[in-house]
């Protein structure tokens, strides 16, 4: 991503090998920068953006709407599972999936390229993000019970071709607002918790996170002040990209965090390792 001029006159572009999105407050500077860019390449105008790397978009006055139903057609193809009967929910909340057990292994190469798939098309579905990061333990040496819980994403894609991220103008005053949860001691195999979060730009996901910690915590409020920690990196990370996207000063973050125990843990500098 770069970016051009400031204020009312700045313009960004992103560029992915031959292919560029460009957009601007100003559709007079979107039209200034094509015909610079035109004098030097030889490039063609798409018009308005419309499909890019596997990601189809839906621009109109009040949003801007991502998603991948295309995609997920392909999936579901890539799956064996047209037609299949869909699932309200990606993943079962009891389930409890380990490395080390007597089930039939199951072909490695088709099961990895199913979840490469779906790593993809959660660029655009977060609601699969943990389920998919689930599953993705697994690739090493993929057995039966492993296989059937991939199978369930692919049912509950099927329920759910249409979903996507809509995005609309935030207001000047706009900030981030961050939420983070664990899942305590979620890996079978090594205790280890999972960390949890999602970000919204005023009323819009703009990051989202699911990712297994990399310490074992001895309690919930270690395993939700370490899910808190990362969100904060995180949340230091997106106020420096949008300030220098912007080139000024962004507000703070607020993290909205669900155990009072860790918000203790975390304002208190001294009774803890």
């Amino acid at each position: 991503m770069y970016r051009r001029g400031s204020g009312r006159t700045v313009l960004f572009f992103g560029v992915y090998v031959d292919d560029l999105i460009i957009t601007a407050a100003r559709e007079e500077e979107v039209e200034t920068f094509k015909a610079q860019m035109k004098q030097t390449f030889d490039m063609s105008d798409l018009d308005p953006l419309s499909f890019y790397l596997g990601i189809e978009v839906r621009q109109d006055a009040t949003r801007i709407t991502l998603w991948q139903t295309q995609y997920a057609k392909w999936i579901l193809e890539l799956g064996g599972m047209d037609g299949c009967n869909p699932a309200h929910t990606p993943m079962d909340e009891r389930l409890r999936l380990s490395r080390h057990n007597n089930a039939a292994d199951v072909d490695p190469t088709h099961y990895r390229r199913l979840i490469g798939s779906l790593r993809y098309l959660v660029h655009t579905r977060p609601d699969l993000a943990f389920a998919v990061g689930y599953v993705s333990r697994f690739m090493e040496r993929p057995m039966v019970e492993h296989q059937g819980a991939v199978k369930r994403i692919p049912r509950y894609i099927a329920d759910t071709l249409d979903f996507g991220l809509h995005f609309t103008k935030a207001p000047g005053s706009a900030c981030f607002i961050g939420y983070t949860d664990n899942h305590l001691a979620g890996d079978v195999d090594t205790s280890k918790s999972m960390s949890e979060l999602l970000f919204f730009l005023g009323n819009c996901l703009v990051s989202w996170h699911s990712i297994k910690q990399k310490v074992v915590a001895l309690s919930s409020c270690e395993a939700e002040y370490i899910a808190a920690s990362t969100a904060a990196t995180q949340a230091l990370w997106l106020l420096r990209l949008l300030a220098e996207l912007l080139g000024r000063h962004v507000e703070v973050v607020e993290l909205k965090v669900d155990s009072k125990s860790a918000l203790a843990l975390a304002k208190n500098p001294v009774f803890h390792e």
